[in-house]
């Protein structure tokens, strides 16, 4: 069981496609259980289960929210002045430690309980920030195709903390496509513009596309294997969200990406997971 937290460098791997062929991954869906949520209902249960995706989950009112902006400008300012992107505050919750906190909010982990059950990990937390005028795309991909993980058991909040619209690129989804398993991507070409290396391509073969249009404080849930994207942002309206990423337990990350896992939920009974502390910088 882990229990102890602790502060560590994580020296988090992104492997090659070779690399990630050679774990012996598990990829393929696995459903939702639940038959007693607690904050969902069981009609948002059989959408994620059916559909790969839950939507406009209300967590923060304006003024939280208002809050929450405030702290990214912040954020966002400093990182910009040291000469990274609006796309590179990547595990924040290891740097940051109210993003660690928005990690572990209760209202958060319970909805991802009711999808995963009493044991949850979390952890992933990266902004995804299209500033105005962003010609960058996000190609249709699946999370799991290149993420060191097994089996495929983790789900993603996305929390808006701008308004996403169809207008400033809001994430789309290919509903049902998570049931499909594994789909075959290839690698980006430098004038499709995609913040990922990894593209799906004629995803209308899949299923109906979606777009995912939320208010500030509202989050949707998707499984890994749903294929997801975006478009460019030609508004003159900032799009950022906030990904946090959790799985079951049993889940094994290969490249250090284990050092990561936080226990927001029950336990790490089998002690797969790093547990760290809350960063002291907030």
């Amino acid at each position: 069981m882990s229990t102890q937290r602790k502060l560590y460098k994580t020296d988090k791997v992104m492997p090659t496609q070779e690399e990630l062929d050679r774990i012996g991954r598990v990829l393929k869906f696995f459903p939702s259980v639940s038959k007693h949520p607690n904050t969902l209902t069981l009609q948002q249960v059989w959408e994620f289960n059916n559909l790969g995706y839950i939507s406009g989950i209300t967590i923060f009112n304006e003024t939280e929210m208002r809050q929450h902006r405030k702290y990214f400008d912040s954020l966002l300012e400093d990182v910009l002045s040291q000469g990274g992107s609006s796309y590179s505050i990547i595990s924040a919750h290891m740097k940051y430690g109210k993003v660690f906190d928005l990690l572990n909010h209760p209202k958060i982990v319970s909805c991802v309980s009711d999808i995963l059950g009493e044991d949850v990990i979390g952890w992933g937390a990266h902004y995804f920030c299209k500033m105005p005028y962003d010609t960058k795309i996000v190609g249709w991909h699946q999370d799991a195709g290149y993420w060191p993980l097994t089996p495929s058991k983790t789900i993603t909040v996305w929390l808006a903390i701008d308004d996403a619209t169809v207008e400033n690129g809001a994430m789309r989804f290919v509903a049902g496509s998570h049931l499909l398993g594994h789909i075959t991507s290839r690698q980006s070409k430098p004038d499709e513009n995609s913040i990922l290396s990894q593209i799906v391509e004629d995803v209308n073969q899949y299923g109906d596309i979606v777009d995912n249009e939320l208010q500030a404080g509202e989050i949707s849930i998707h499984t890994d294997l749903l294929l997801h994207g975006s478009n460019a942002n030609p508004s003159p309206n900032r799009r950022c969200g906030l990904t946090l990423r959790y799985c079951t337990p049993d889940v094994i990350a290969s490249y250090k990406w284990d050092r990561e896992g936080v226990v927001v939920s029950g336990i790490d009974k089998d002690g797969h997971w790093g547990n760290p502390s809350r960063p002291y910088k907030d």
